[in-house]
């Protein structure tokens, strides 16, 4: 699995990619994570608001930070 966490290196955008880190680890979960902070790469997903969660490619979060529990529950 691969977590891309999209921003522009906001605190909202920090505050998500430590998230990411709790929910990985609370929920037993392996996976790749990235910090993807240049715009013409995040723009390829479609983003218009930061920051963004994006989960094998698909776009699960934009525009907030979810939480650990959300982020627990789009990992499958």
């Amino acid at each position: 699995m691969r977590i891309e966490v999209l921003g522009t290196g906001c605190v909202k955008c920090k505050t998500l990619y430590e998230n990411v880190k709790k929910a990985l680890e609370e929920s037993g979960t392996n996976a790749e994570v990235a910090k993807v902070e240049d715009i013409p790469s995040i723009m390829k997903h479609g983003v218009m608001s930061t920051p963004a969660l994006v989960i094998d490619g698909r776009v699960v979060f934009s525009g907030k930070v979810a939480s650990v529990a959300e982020i627990i529950g789009v990992l499958g």
